[in-house]
């Protein structure tokens, strides 16, 4: 797993408990932020899953041109 994977669920994961907190505690200032910061986590990790995945098929593509 990427960096950017684990930076990205990490970000969610915090999203996640700071969107919570906000919806349990009625401050939709708080809210609001953990639902972006979840969102943001969310795209980070769809990048870093892409990333990791287009290098997994050229290293697979370079190991098929080697034989």
């Amino acid at each position: 797993m990427r960096q950017q994977e684990v930076r990205g669920k990490v970000k969610k994961a915090k999203g996640k408990v700071k969107e919570a907190v906000g919806i349990l505690s009625g401050d939709k200032k708080m809210e609001r932020e953990g639902s972006v910061q979840r969102a943001t986590g969310a795209v980070e990790e769809g990048l870093g899953t892409a990333r990791r995945k287009v290098g997994e098929v050229l290293t697979n593509l370079g190991n098929a041109v080697k034989k």
